[in-house]
């Protein structure tokens, strides 16, 4: 584990009364992927969210338990969650690009931050960082909607960096995509971890697998009045969860005895 990022303490999430994650501790370690598996409905996404606190975007939801960003803690009264949405940011399961030109994609977020360098050389820069310069440096002016799924995918993320986040959250980025586009993001994922903290969710127990350093698996406790609870099981090494995991709720997942 590199020094930490993340220190996740007792957190639980409610959603009304009802409690959607129990009791999560697990520690984010710097310049890391670390990757989130387990079945629909245990709690993943919503684990995610409370790293730049989305959450907050819902009326009904409610954090409880400590979540310490460089050991400051993430929920304070005093922190701006605008903010900490800039430091960590966040690419979605589908792409959401801009009804924008490639180019102002990639330029509004550093404008309304204030940037005062060159934004052609930051686009250049960033596109590049995010392995799509080459594929649309001659059409920096046509609509981003006009790119194929992945390549969106990528402008997402570059857009994501652009504003230069410490943090970047990815909430199932592949799910939508087809393997040659699956492989050129998560070459992008390997590529970015030298210089930001990446925390994945996916289905894809592969992609975990093949990307990421560390692995929590969640699964979701069914209370007696039928109420499923999300709850982290287990959280290791990769290498460790994917050939002797320590809970046999894990070995059962990544074998394909349920979920």
């Amino acid at each position: 584990m590199t020094s930490p990022v993340f220190e996740v303490g007792s957190l639980s999430v409610f959603y009304g009364d009802h409690e959607a994650l129990r009791d999560v501790n697990m520690t984010i370690g710097d310049r890391q992927i670390t990757a989130m598996i387990g079945p629909s409905g245990c709690g993943k996404s919503t684990m995610i969210r409370c790293f730049n606190r989305m959450n907050d975007l819902i009326p009904s939801a409610r954090v409880t338990g400590k979540i310490r960003y460089h050991n400051e803690n993430l929920y304070g009264k005093d922190v701006d969650p605008i903010e900490v949405r800039r430091r960590i940011g966040m690419v979605f399961q589908k792409p959401n690009p801009f009804p924008k030109s490639i180019y102002d994609n990639i330029a509004y977020g550093p404008r309304v931050a204030g940037f005062k360098g060159s934004l052609d050389d930051l686009v250049e820069e960033t596109l590049t960082h995010a392995a799509l310069w080459d594929e649309v440096k001659d059409k920096l002016k046509t609509s981003a909607l006009a790119l194929s799924g992945g390549q969106q995918q990528r402008l997402c993320i570059a857009r994501t960096i652009a504003v230069e986040p410490e943090v970047i959250l990815m909430d199932e980025p592949c799910s939508a995509l087809d393997p040659i586009a699956t492989a050129k993001i998560e070459d992008l994922m390997e590529h970015l971890a030298q210089e930001f903290t990446i925390v994945v969710v996916t289905h894809n127990m592969q992609q975990a697998a093949r990307v990421s350093h560390r692995t929590a698996f969640f699964t979701a406790d069914v209370g007696d009045n039928g109420e499923r609870h999300g709850r982290l099981v287990e959280y290791d090494e990769t290498e460790r969860i994917f050939s002797a995991p320590s809970d046999q709720r894990t070995e059962d997942y990544i074998s394909g005895r349920f979920g």
